[in-house]
Parts: structure tokens; sequence; C-alpha cells
């Protein structure tokens, strides 16, 4: 949806609320709807559709105000690349540009894109986030993005290594933000799943979720490059209790909790060229290995033990992401439900989503250190049902 609330340039009223589209059927084309009590009901417009294409796929419209031209900007998913049309009134669209040959990743159809300008390093840079299925990092779906510059008409993305991911887990896809924040922050929610498997998932009353809200900015690298980081919302801490401090026996972390999400927080010390990991896993044998390895800078999580993996080959898998570090200091967040897991390096710098299975919540954290490595804490809190 885009509200029309300042402008009116539909001409359906002050403060409508104006629902952008996809249709369906032979073909893909885009409609709208609008609201004039606040988006209660909506009334489809007379002349549908406001845009139409030959093209098969011709989805996933993203529309927002581009305040320097005066101009509403829809980002469109056309195939394996992006295409950017104007409007003055959300009804008549012109083309403007296109986006994504030759660049990124292209091993499956692209879609749900979204253009967004963020701050970075005291300057003004414009990203795109764009999803694709199947080619990502790890099979399957996933959500790649490019950083660079939007002038009005054309997105030219600047000389990085693309492709760049949000998440190198399995199962964090067709994201997008929200418009007009009204602290600018640029809040992003994605499915979490992966159509690999989505279809075949053990869960008898659901086919997905949705990822816990992340808050996303733009910050150096430890190679000096933008890189995108994703954080979790800090109105997570509405439905969270008190920080409990835990301690060792054995090297094993008993997690006092056998039915509520918590959210537990890992610092250490993992010296150059060293690695350590850590174990998840449950009185059922149920295991979910989280291994830094700093040697040849990997982040890897291996799945194919953390409880029912057979429904799919594409799920029980040992999941590869880059850990490019600036120093020995590592903050490991996670976020662990019944049948997820959610894992954030510093801040959100590196992160993987997944999904597992398991035969009960993971209650146990144990760690293989040696040399080089050192547990300056850990502290878990429960997460009460956001619903």
């Amino acid at each position: 949806c885009s509200s029309d609330l300042h402008h009116n340039t539909a001409g359906f009223g002050a403060g409508a609320i104006v629902a952008i589209y996809t249709q369906n059927s032979d073909r893909q084309v885009q409609s709208i709807a609008y609201s004039t009590d606040n988006g209660r009901t909506f009334t489809c417009y007379e002349n549908n559709p406001v845009l139409t294409s030959d093209a098969r796929d011709f989805r996933d419209p993203k529309v927002f105000w581009y305040a320097a031209g005066s101009k509403w900007i829809m980002s469109l998913a056309t195939g394996q690349t992006i295409t950017f049309y104007s409007s003055s009134d959300l009804k008549e669209w012109k083309k403007l540009s296109d986006f994504g040959d030759g660049i990124g990743a292209h091993g499956g159809v692209w879609e749900c894109p979204d253009l967004i300008q963020m701050d970075y390093n005291g300057q003004k840079k414009w990203v795109l986030l764009v999803s694709i299925n199947p080619g990502g990092p790890n099979g399957g779906s996933a959500t790649q993005y490019f950083v660079g510059d939007f002038d009005g008409v054309t997105f030219k993305a600047d000389n990085l290594p693309y492709p760049l991911w949000i998440d190198y887990g399995k199962d964090n896809y067709a994201g997008v933000t929200w418009n007009n924040v009204p602290d600018g922050r640029h809040l992003f929610i994605a499915w979490m799943s992966n159509w690999q498997y989505a279809g075949v998932v053990p869960s008898m009353t659901w086919r997905g979720g949705m990822t816990l809200p992340r808050e996303l900015a733009l910050q150096k690298d430890a190679d000096g490059r933008p890189i995108i980081t994703s954080r979790i919302v800090k109105e997570v801490d509405a439905i969270a209790g008190e920080w409990k401090t835990i301690s060792a026996s054995d090297n094993t972390y008993a997690i006092d909790n056998n039915e509520d999400a918590y959210e537990l927080q890992i610092n250490m010390d993992i010296a150059d060229n060293e690695n350590l990991t850590l174990t998840l896993s449950n009185e059922k044998g149920d295991k979910y290995p989280i291994s830094l390895n700093r040697a040849d800078k990997s982040f890897i999580i291996d799945r194919t033990q953390s409880g029912e993996v057979s429904f799919s080959s594409e799920f029980g898998k040992v999941l590869y992401s880059p850990l490019n570090l600036s120093s020995n200091a590592v903050s490991l967040t996670l976020f662990v439900d019944k049948s997820s897991v959610e894992a954030l390096i510093n801040d959100g710098m590196v992160q993987q989503t997944n999904l597992v299975y398991p035969s009960g919540i993971y209650n146990s954290l144990s760690v293989e250190s040696g040399k080089g490595q050192i547990i300056k804490s850990v502290k878990v809190r429960t997460l009460s049902s956001v619903w």
C-alpha cells in the first residue's frame, strides 16, 4: 500500500490509501484499489489494470514517493531484471529503466524488489533489495542486494563483490521494508521458509511463518566496503523477560527452558586463525552446531542432525557464510524457537536464519574450545509469544 495522505495525487480523496498489487491470470498485470475509511474497505479502480506487459514474470510492485522528482517510483520484478516506472497519479505509469543484466546472482527468477535510500558514512546511498529463487548462497530462495545511486530514472550499482546477501541461511526470503517509518528506521521482515521444501515441512498447522523484524543499516565491513547489517528490532524487549547470566559446567551451559522461545547472547574472543564451535542440543540428541572459523573466514551451521530432516534432501545440509572480522571480539546472538534459529554475529554483520524441527526445543549449549578462544559471557532471556 502507498498512502496518498499528503498528496491526493490519485484523486480518490484526502487521506486515501492506495493499494498497488499484482493480478495473475493468463498474464501478470498491476492494478490498484483505494480506501477512504483508513483501510477498513477497499474499492478496485474501475480502469484496472494500470500497468500491463506480455512478460511472463511481471510482479511485486514496491512504490514510494520520490520527493526530489515529485513523482511516484515503482520497482517491479521483470524476469531476471528489475524495471523502474514513474507516475504522477498512481494510474498512468511510464517506464524509466531496467537493472540487472550482467550483475548479481541469476540462478532463478527475481522477485520482491525494494529500492530504499540509506545513510552511509555521512552520505546518502541507494540500496536495491532483490529476492531470487532458486540461486541462493546455500541453495533455493534468498535475498540479494545492491548498493549504488538512483537519480530518479536509473539505478547504478557501485563496484562491489556481488552477489551480496541479506542472510546466508536457508529461510529468509521475499523480505521488504516499510516506507516512511516515523523515526527514519529501515524495518524489514521476510518469509521464513524456502521454496525447496516449503510444501513438505513437517509442521501440521502451518506452512510458514515470518522472521523477527529486522532494522537494516548500511555500514563498513572489515574491508572498508558498504554492507547491510541487520539486527532484530528493539521492540522485541516488549516480549522479553529479564536477562540471566549462566555459567558453564564441563563446557556446557544449561538453558532453563523447555517451552518458551529465548534469546541467547554469547560474547567471546576468537584469535586470528582460530575457530570455535558452539552446539545447541536437547535431551533427544538433536544437535545444531555453529562454527566460527577465523582461519578460513567462515560461519558454518550444520543442520544435518537438527531434528526431523528426512522430508527433503535439501533440508539437512551444512550451511556456509563468510566471516570477515576486524577484531577478535565476537558477539553471537541466537533467537531460538521451537522450529527456528535466527543467528546474528556482531549486531547483524553476518546472519543465518534457519528452520529446525527438533523433538523438543534446544535447551543446552556446549562449547568446543581450544587455544585462542575465550568465552567472556553467556546470558539468556525468555521470549513470550507475539500473538
